[in-house]
């Protein structure tokens, strides 16, 4: 049985799944009846939903820390614990505060089991559900130049490294494109388009900006914050 049923299965037998991507949601919503779901996002940029017919109870946690910490290091911590991450959703940084959402029965396990990020330990605070309603994603603006939309070459410019390195990390599957991981090097980038390469980011390809004299692009590449 592979994800996807597994998604379907729990689904009818509980009336909701786990937290899905894009890819994972869209191939769920295509084995599903129609009018027969819901889709819950926790805020207008959620990129992990909840397909449900019957909403689950799902809370927000913060993560109190005294030292500044970055997305990778929450996600890295989280799966340390050795769990699926179906099970949190959306990891948010904003405003120098830290938050993941879960569902309700996974708080004793959390407070019980996750405990450190790096070397600091952490408090888990349950903040109202409606908190980050108005949350817009921090991007910090990245302008690179590059001969092609090619995808490799864009990480190659983007993480200050050549294109056989990029290639060995998509080889390595160290590089996930729109939520899916890259097999392809030679993929063209379209506008919105993310891609993610572990232990260094998340990025957005927003758009080229113009050509310089020697016909190459300059780009925009939002990096998430």
């Amino acid at each position: 049985m592979n994800d996807f049923e597994k998604e379907i299965n729990r689904f009818y037998n509980t009336g909701y799944t786990f937290f899905l991507n894009k890819s994972e949601t869209n191939n769920v919503i295509n084995r599903l009846k129609k009018n027969s779901f819901s889709i819950y996002k926790p805020n207008n940029y959620s990129e992990k939903v909840v397909i449900y017919n019957k909403i689950p109870d799902i809370i927000l946690l913060e993560i109190e820390i005294k030292e500044k910490i970055r997305h990778q290091d929450i996600l890295g911590s989280l799966m340390n614990l050795g769990i699926d991450d179906s099970l949190f959703g959306d990891i948010i940084i904003h405003n120098d505060h830290y938050y993941f959402y879960t569902f309700r029965y996974m708080l004793d396990y959390f407070n019980l089991e996750f405990r450190k990020i790096k070397h600091s330990y952490i408090n888990l605070i349950e903040r109202d559900l409606n908190l980050l309603n108005d949350y817009e994603p921090d991007f910090i603006d990245i302008k690179v130049i590059t001969k092609s939309l090619r995808i490799d070459s864009v990480i190659a410019k983007v993480i200050h490294t050549n294109r056989d390195d990029v290639k060995k990390l998509i080889k390595d599957k160290m590089v996930i494109y729109n939520d899916e991981i890259l097999k392809d090097y030679d993929k063209l980038l379209k506008t919105n388009d993310t891609f993610s390469v572990r232990k260094i980011g998340k990025f957005k390809f927003d758009n080229i900006i113009s050509n310089t004299k020697k016909d190459n692009l300059i780009i925009n590449i939002k990096k998430y914050n």
